[in-house]
């Protein structure tokens, strides 16, 4: 890890990460309940999720009371994940302690890359004892050794306990704390299979928690019911503070990107509300110790642009299911049409700024329209700048990551944003820099201060 700084000593921050041998077992139910319940007993819980996903973390906010926040070494660099956590741990105020939500097996992580941003890699990054969520049906006392094979194959990842899941019956719960006691792995809470609490889904995950506020504290406040009903909490924490100091000194948004801006703090809008929920906590943290001012806007209420704005970025988010709602809205359509600061736009944005979405006219300021399509692309991405831009020099390496179900008609444009995968992808048009690519500032804090530098001009 990285060494200390004088100024920064080691914490003492309690930590555990909720992973599973794969998903589908329960590891968003647990990790929200979790997070929750421990908010019910009066402590400041800091919400985290490993890997790229948005709409999980919008959930963990909801439950922890902070924003929750990804740590994934593919977008920012393993040797940033330990400090993101520590960040942000320590706003809006030092944490009591961190729950880090896991993404898909324990040890599934960029295809073909050995393991590179699995949930094992960042539990070997934070130095965090693992709580493993375990799908019992149709599972005996093969579980135990399901839970072995998981420990065994990386020795650097400690499991501390086990939840087990879906159990069937009070039989059934007991010959799986007695195969779990054989590998002496503690079980630390069982759900019944019977009881089931999830928020709505659709094409693309979990519906947003911006999109159904009311519903969404009903579920929250239904996992942390059935947290406290089926976990030892109390088990829970005792492991998380068996987690060693954590050493790595706390990542910085200013110096990040080198320090104050020398601007007058250029208004940045940034674009929110139910249709563009897609967006990292980090972004509006380093636009502002790049010197913005970061206003929020929402596409689907606010008929102009914030007042003053000399950027714009809209991220990702669900515009196809508000696509009519949107194109309602001229009044926003027309300013970002003839809005001549740099603009910045991924994946929704991008959808948002073309002549049309699925024969909604959008804002037009992109030349191509876009219809959703039964294929995912999904998958991270190694990715080379095609062309200068408000945020990215030509030639500039930068690893994202892709999830949609949409295509544009073109693909790209003349001046493409990126090239990977042997092909061309996305805009470069004038001071606009639009695609499909997801990336972390954090990872590239270099973009938000080209951006306000070319708001500022």
């Amino acid at each position: 890890m990285t060494p200390t700084p004088d100024d920064a000593p080691a914490w003492a921050l309690p930590r555990i990460v909720v992973a599973a041998p794969a998903s589908g077992h329960g590891k968003t139910t647990v990790a929200t309940g979790l997070l929750a319940a421990l908010r019910r007993r009066g402590l400041d819980v800091s919400p985290h999720k490993v890997g790229p996903d948005y709409i999980d973390p919008g959930y963990h906010g909801l439950a922890a009371g902070r924003p929750g926040r990804n740590l994934d070494p593919w977008l920012v660099g393993e040797e940033r994940v330990a400090s993101l956590l520590r960040h942000g741990a320590s706003v809006p105020a030092p944490a009591d302690v961190a729950v880090i939500e896991g993404v898909m097996g324990l040890h599934d992580g960029a295809v073909g890359r050995r393991g590179y941003a699995s949930t094992a890699h960042v539990a070997r990054l934070v130095d965090a004892p693992v709580l493993l969520v375990l799908d019992t049906t149709a599972q005996g006392r093969s579980a135990a050794a399901s839970v072995l094979g998981m420990a065994a194959f990386d020795p650097g990842v400690r499991i501390g306990g086990v939840v087990l899941n879906r159990v069937g019956s009070p039989r059934h719960e007991s010959l799986l704390r007695a195969a779990l006691a054989e590998v002496d792995v503690p079980v630390l809470g069982a759900l019944r299979r019977a009881v089931e609490v999830a928020a709505p889904s659709r094409h693309l995950g979990l519906v947003p928690v911006a999109e159904r506020a009311p519903e969404s504290l009903a579920v929250v406040d239904a996992l942390a019911g059935l947290v406290e009903a089926t976990v030892d909490v109390d088990a829970v924490l005792d492991l998380a503070r068996s987690a060693p100091p954590l050493t790595a000194p706390s990542w910085d948004p200013a110096a990040a990107v080198g320090g104050p801006a020398a601007t007058t703090g250029p208004v940045v809008a940034v674009a929110g509300g139910p249709a563009f929920t897609f967006s990292y906590a980090e972004t509006p943290e380093l636009l502002a110790a790049a010197g913005a001012t970061v206003v929020r806007f929402d596409p689907l209420r606010d008929a102009a642009l914030p007042a003053g704005a000399r950027a714009v970025v809209v991220g990702g988010g669900f515009p196809e299911v508000y696509a009519e709602a949107l194109s309602a809205n001229t009044g926003l359509r027309a300013d970002l049409a003839d809005f001549d600061g740099p603009v910045v736009a991924e994946c929704a944005g991008l959808l948002y700024l073309g002549r049309a979405l699925d024969d909604a006219p959008m804002c037009g300021r992109l030349p191509h329209t876009a219809r959703m399509t039964g294929r995912l692309t999904l998958g991270y991405r190694d990715a080379v700048a095609a062309a200068d831009s408000p945020v990215h020099r030509a030639g500039e390496s930068v690893r994202g990551h892709e999830f949609h179900r949409t295509v544009t008609d073109p693909p790209h444009g003349r001046h493409p944003a990126w090239r990977f995968d042997g092909a061309d992808h996305g805009f470069v048009a004038g001071r606009v820099h639009a695609s499909y690519l997801h990336t972390h500032w954090a990872g590239h804090p270099h973009a938000a201060r080209r951006l306000v530098e070319a708001a500022s001009r």
